[in-house]
């Protein structure tokens, strides 16, 4: 059965929730211009999965929030997430508490 991935919209913040992964982030990647838009934190805590286009995703958003002169942070970082992160080698890209 497919994830479903959904979030709430509350500059600064954008809440997600669900599964982040390549089965499901195409609606955020389409809308992410206008979901970004006043955002600085992304509250990952409500994710119950992530796999590496997941991560991909929160990379690309972090990038582009940098180029319009914005440090986007995570919170609610779970320990899956942050070994995804270690795995992967991103600590610097995305730093995590």
């Amino acid at each position: 059965m497919k994830g479903e991935l959904s979030w709430e919209h509350q500059p600064p913040r954008l809440i997600l929730r669900g599964e982040l992964d390549r089965e499901t982030l195409l609606p955020l990647w389409n809308q992410r211009q206008t979901l970004m838009a006043g955002v600085n934190t992304i509250d990952v805590a409500g994710l119950a999965r992530v796999d590496s286009a997941g991560l991909a995703m929160l990379v690309h958003l972090r990038e582009q929030a940098e180029q319009g002169g914005v440090t986007l942070s995570l919170t609610g970082v779970t320990d899956r997430l942050r070994t995804l992160i270690t795995l992967y080698n991103l600590q610097n890209i995305i730093p995590v508490n």
